[in-house]
């Protein structure tokens, strides 16, 4: 068994300035959030007047001081914490505090996006700096989220005249020819994460005018062909399920004065075995393009339930399994 070193064995404290920070955000309703930053790191926290206290071994205060400072980062700008935030910026310390300079303040809803991790710090940071953004990760890590944010916020700014949401009509183990309706009523249940995500970003009035007017179109990705999407912000979802040719007649509609954001999981690729899934040769072959963005968000990017980040990980170490 290893010994313990002097470092380990000698308690320190340091203590952090909690001057102007909201302490029932940085607290949680009783005291989860410094619970949760006790369970992920030795340390005892300690919240009395003007100061958060952190006492345990130089290593542990010091690991667990990088998360408290996000922390309070946060709570100064009156962000919402959670212990799901404290346990995502154990994994990411040193990643951009809650309140990231590319936030998002969304007219209308009072709602400011920000993101909650470094990666998807960089991947608002990609979308602001580039005309197309491939954004590759898996599920939970704010893909599609963050690309409707970015797109209704060009829209607000009159960046662009229009916003188009796409996805590939592909079905995941599931048969939705049967079900009754027109053409527009079966392919509504692909589409309807994109529903929820501008729900979410627009008062109900505001959203359905711009549907209707067609400022905002939501359609499946067969309906680009044949089209010259310009002055729009462009998103392809699910991208993983497009084809090759679907990929490549997707960006071949990109018109003056348009980005494009592309969205996907490798690992949940629905097309038939003999397809190769788009989003894996615009990988291959459009790296070091100008103008061109290639992201990838990982596990540490999970902002859903903390299961769900323990979920992926372990479907990637079963597929690590079966391919040595």
């Amino acid at each position: 068994m290893t010994e313990p070193t002097i470092a380990t064995m000698i308690e320190t404290q340091r203590r952090l300035s909690t001057d102007g920070a909201d302490l029932l955000t940085l607290a949680g309703v009783s005291d989860v959030n410094l619970l949760e930053l006790q369970k992920l790191f030795p340390v005892r926290a300690t919240l009395r007047g003007d100061a958060l206290t952190l006492t345990g071994s130089g290593d542990a205060v010091e690991k667990a001081a990088a998360v408290a400072e996000r922390m309070l980062d946060a709570a100064r700008q009156r962000t919402p914490i959670d212990p799901d935030d404290v346990l995502r910026w154990s994994l990411d310390p040193r990643g951009e505090a809650g309140g990231s300079p590319g936030r998002i303040a969304l007219p209308g809803v009072r709602k400011v996006i920000q993101p909650k991790t470094a990666g998807q710090a960089a991947y608002l940071e990609a979308m602001m700096t580039h005309d197309i953004v491939i954004g590759i990760g898996p599920a939970g890590t704010g893909k599609t989220y963050l690309a409707v944010a970015a797109a209704v916020d060009a829209l607000s700014r009159k960046r662009v005249r229009r916003i188009v949401l796409a996805r590939p009509a592909v079905e995941a183990g599931e048969s939705l020819g049967f079900l009754p309706g027109d053409l527009q009523a079966k392919v509504d249940p692909y589409l309807r994460p994109l529903y929820d995500a501008l729900e979410d970003m627009m008062p109900a009035e505001k959203m359905q005018r711009a549907l209707e007017s067609r400022v905002i179109e939501i359609a499946p990705l067969a309906y680009m062909r044949g089209r010259t999407l310009a002055d729009a912000f462009v998103i392809l979802d699910e991208a993983q399920n497009a084809t090759s040719m679907q990929m490549k007649m997707f960006l071949t509609r990109l018109g003056v004065n348009s980005k494009a954001v592309i969205t996907g999981d490798k690992t949940q690729v629905d097309l038939p075995k003999r397809e190769e899934s788009g989003l894996h040769q615009v990988e291959r072959i459009l790296p070091g393009i100008e103008g061109i963005a290639l992201h990838y968000l990982s596990g540490a990017d999970v902002v859903r339930h903390r299961l769900v980040r323990e979920i992926v990980a372990a479907y990637a170490d079963d597929e690590a399994d079966a391919e040595a």
